[in-house]
């Protein structure tokens, strides 16, 4: 099984615009997100996908590839769909295709073991990380999107507001979604055609529209914090922990 991880990202994102080359450590977000995946033994390859030549040129600086795609896409999965048809690496149907969005500075490679492995032992077409909640403050954000799923791993719901309900349980587990999302190659394409769904559009959650469509959806569970680089807020809360951080100081 071939296991083939692209990272997407753009310069325009409307709450952190230019964030993919903002800087962590004198480092570049993109460029973090990148090393950091490649230290992985379960990858095939490590690509960026962009319609940007500054992050383009950026990543050639570091020796990372580069998959130059359109400028129209709106999600981020079309775009990785986009780079997987480029890349021609002849992927059959159950092929492993990882995405790792642009904004996860703090993805490890024992996180993208274990979505590898989940895939590897139950073929789910869909394979979702999802790291632990320790603040309220975080349960609250509508920019963290949180996740509720069965004792089987199977996700039930995705949303901005803050489930589960801790009024009863003060001590309840809370999970958000990460952006590290495994396809099989069969279904990456499929998902792109399926058509929007109201949950989707209201939540503005791109995985609602699996569950919506009644189709299996696994989550892989960490205990390790992540923080998605959505405001800049994000970047000086990810500095700090990068500061102490193991796994720096093996690409930096």
């Amino acid at each position: 099984m071939k296991k083939i991880c692209i990272i997407p990202a753009r310069m325009g994102s409307s709450r952190f615009p230019g964030k993919p080359l903002a800087k962590a450590l004198n480092i570049p977000v993109i460029i973090h997100i990148a090393k950091r995946c490649l230290l992985s033994a379960n990858l095939d390859y490590v690509g960026v996908a962009t319609c940007d030549e500054e992050i383009k040129v950026v990543c050639e600086q570091h020796n990372i590839p580069v998959i130059m795609t359109s400028d129209k896409h709106e999600r981020c999965t079309d775009r990785v769909s986009e780079a997987i048809e480029k890349l021609d690496f002849k992927l059959s149907s159950g092929d492993f295709v990882l995405m790792v969005q642009g904004d996860e500075i703090l993805v490890t490679p024992d996180m993208i073991d274990s979505v590898v492995s989940d895939y590897e032992k139950n073929c789910s077409p869909v394979v979702n990380l999802v790291s632990r909640i320790y603040t309220a403050q975080d349960h609250e954000d509508p920019n963290v999107v949180k996740v509720v799923s069965a004792p089987d791993q199977r996700a039930l719901y995705f949303s901005r507001a803050p489930i589960p309900s801790t009024y009863r349980d003060k001590e309840a587990l809370i999970y958000q979604q990460t952006g590290l999302i495994g396809f099989s190659k069969k279904f990456l394409k499929e998902f792109s055609d399926l058509p929007q769904t109201p949950l989707e559009k209201v939540e503005s959650i791109d995985m609602l529209r699996v569950l919506e469509h009644g189709l299996p959806l696994k989550v892989v569970y960490t205990d390790t914090e992540t923080v998605a680089i959505d405001v800049p807020s994000d970047l000086e809360r990810a500095k700090k922990i990068l500061e102490s951080d193991s796994f720096v100081k093996k690409y930096a």
